[in-house]
């Protein structure tokens, strides 16, 4: 089979290259699935440059989320189980964690539906409460994650302000159902959410971003507000003062979403039952950018590593353009 394997670590369209490999051998607890489509997230990146906090041995195929296909014809969604990632032919991922794919999305949207959806509920329902009628302030709102937390704040009745970075952004940000957008390299964040808010602050603020973006959040984050802390995608992982969140009473949520899987896999499945429902009433759709040949997968890493993209890149199996292998 056709798989793109990383020998050593570094800038993903340096160290990832295409070969011809056996398929994989699933373990105990695991299947092998046909890769249907695969979504390219920033732990991709993270992996290829050794940076991430699993670091599978080497070689490995980058790829942790995607659509696929069991041996007995079933569409499932899974997180691949390192080091067979779902940029190849065949992946491998623990049988625990395979769900159906909902039927209202195709290949490419269902394989972009379950990091980024399932860390929204979680952060903004588990983590932060969001109640319906709050302010959810929502950095990065035009890409993947930001995207899928500006939908499911719609769906929880949330008033949603996105912030994006250009006008092209913006206006992605706009077209999901942002009530206000504030473009970050032409306006004052803080002070756009503050006029946006009367003064009061954002209720609940979901940061994938770090640095600058949280700096700004605890500026503008309302009394009993809550911040949670998604990730750190610029760069930069901030020193927050307490002195200050003591000061001004709000809280700072961290979430890790893997370890749901790990300690309440039962919420997981729940998570996806209700996720599955949104798809189907139409409140939720991921919103895919670009649908990218396998031969290009390696470039997709990077461009989704420099920030770049909108919303999500997913790559379409060989069998899709490219011509299967074997």
């Amino acid at each position: 089979m056709q798989a793109w394997r990383v020998h050593r670590t570094g800038e993903p369209d340096e160290v990832m290259s295409l070969e011809e490999t056996a398929r994989p051998e699933p373990g105990a607890g695991q299947l092998l699935l046909r890769v249907r489509a695969a979504n390219i997230n920033f732990p991709d990146a993270l992996l290829c440059r050794g940076e991430y906090q699993i670091r599978p041995p080497l070689p490995f195929t980058p790829g942790v989320e995607i659509c696929g296909e069991t041996a007995d014809g079933r569409r499932v969604i899974a997180t691949a189980a390192l080091p067979h990632g779902g940029l190849a032919e065949y992946a491998v991922a623990d049988a625990s964690g395979v769900l159906p794919a909902p039927e209202a999305l195709d290949d490419a949207e269902a394989a972009a539906l379950h990091i980024g959806y399932q860390t929204g509920w979680f952060g903004l329902h588990r983590r932060a409460a969001l109640r319906p009628g709050e302010t959810l302030l929502v950095h990065a709102a035009a890409g993947g994650v930001g995207s899928a937390a500006v939908q499911l704040g719609k769906a929880a009745g949330a008033r949603v302000i996105g912030v994006a970075g250009g006008a092209d952004k913006a206006a992605v940000a706009r077209s999901l159902g942002c009530d206000v957008v504030v473009d970050r390299r032409r306006e004052d964040v803080v002070a756009a959410v503050k006029e946006a808010t009367g003064g009061r602050g954002a209720d609940v603020v979901y940061d994938p971003v770090g640095g600058d973006a949280y700096r700004q959040s605890a500026k503008c984050v309302a009394f009993e507000g809550r911040i949670v802390v998604v990730g750190f995608a610029g760069g930069e992982v901030p020193a927050p003062a307490l002195n200050h969140a003591l000061i001004k009473n709000y809280a700072i949520l961290g979430l890790h979403w893997g370890l749901y899987q790990r300690y309440d896999p039962e919420a997981v499945r729940r998570c996806h039952d209700t996720l599955t429902d949104y798809a189907a009433r139409g409140l939720i759709r991921p919103l895919i950018s670009e649908r990218a040949r396998f031969a290009d997968a390696a470039g997709a890493v990077r461009r989704v590593a420099d920030g770049t993209t909108t919303g999500r890149l997913v790559v379409l199996p060989p069998a899709a353009g490219d011509g299967a292998g074997s």
